[in-house]
């Protein structure tokens, strides 16, 4: 049966692969690194990565912490117990240029005793201007990625994705979505433990791949200030998002997490404007337009 050590392991693993590959695709910045403890157990390796070519802020995050579930957890959880151990590694990526996607991944693996273990993750892009290749390409790399382990996961995990990453209080997607899910075990899949953890693996190492081909074909287009500040907006709902309905926000800050850490999904700098309107016609009301539910990038 895995352990919770080799999940851990395997984990920090794909955080020094994917950094290396970041730092390949950028060409100039440099990762640093944090090493922290969570005051309660455990503790993980922070880094972020600044002020590069095309990577203006980025941040791949290990972490393997355990101790005491607070009550609001427990009760959210359905458990009595309150001994767990929790392992993942999260990833937000910022770029400089507005025809660059945002991009976040997370796979993370949760226990309280060897009956109540489960994986959860996704990866989602999140572009400033919509383009449906790029949106088409993201989608069946990630079906690939799906399919190899499981045929009803792309479509299930799509769909929790659609409706994960939605900003209620804006009434639109945070982007073009993605694979998203959570508890991730035996009892729901009827598959073993091991090959849930291979799953989390294979989709962990599709986010260099798939990035890099996004970066390098949007990398060297040019951008006016209109554009510029468009993306700035577009951050602001990114932040939204985080702050107000993201789930693993809440569980680092509900469990005393690392603040820095928790926090380095948002970007250097975001705008808020007020009852910005897109000119009728424009990229940016077509990219709106495509911030919906349920459709088919397949």
């Amino acid at each position: 049966m895995i352990t919770k050590e080799a999940i851990a392991l395997a984990y920090k693993d794909i955080q020094n692969e994917i950094c290396l590959a970041l730092e390949q695709l950028d060409g100039s910045a440099k990762f640093e690194e944090e090493l922290w403890e969570r005051e309660g157990g455990g503790g993980g390796r922070t880094r972020i990565i600044q002020n590069g070519q095309i990577l203006e802020k980025g941040g791949v995050n290990f972490s393997a912490v355990h101790g005491k579930l607070p009550e609001s957890i427990k009760k959210a959880f359905g458990v009595d117990e309150d001994d767990f151990f929790a392992t993942g590694v999260s990833i937000v990526i910022h770029p400089n240029n507005p025809w660059v996607s945002i991009i976040h991944m997370n796979i993370r693996y949760f226990e309280l005793n060897e009956h109540i273990r489960w994986f959860g993750g996704g990866i989602d892009l999140t572009p400033h201007y919509v383009n449906e290749e790029d949106a088409r390409y993201f989608h069946q790399q990630l079906k690939a990625v799906c399919d190899k382990h499981n045929p009803d996961f792309y479509e299930e995990f799509k769909k929790w994705a659609d409706d994960y990453f939605y900003i209620r209080h804006r009434g639109e997607t945070r982007g073009i979505g993605g694979v998203f899910y959570d508890k991730l075990n035996t009892q729901k899949t009827g598959m073993n433990l091991q090959d849930i953890f291979a799953f989390s693996c294979d989709l962990g190492r599709s986010f260099a791949p798939i990035y890099s081909v996004l970066v390098e074909k949007n990398r060297n287009k040019t951008y006016t200030d209109a554009e510029k500040n468009w993306q700035l907006i577009r951050r602001g709902r990114y932040v939204e998002f985080n702050l107000v309905w993201d789930s693993g926000t809440k569980f680092g800050l509900e469990t005393n997490g690392r603040i820095e850490s928790i926090l380095m999904s948002l970007p250097s700098q975001a705008s808020w404007v007020y009852d910005h309107q897109p000119e009728e016609g424009s990229e940016e009301a077509k990219t709106l337009s495509m911030l919906r539910k349920g459709i088919n990038w397949i």
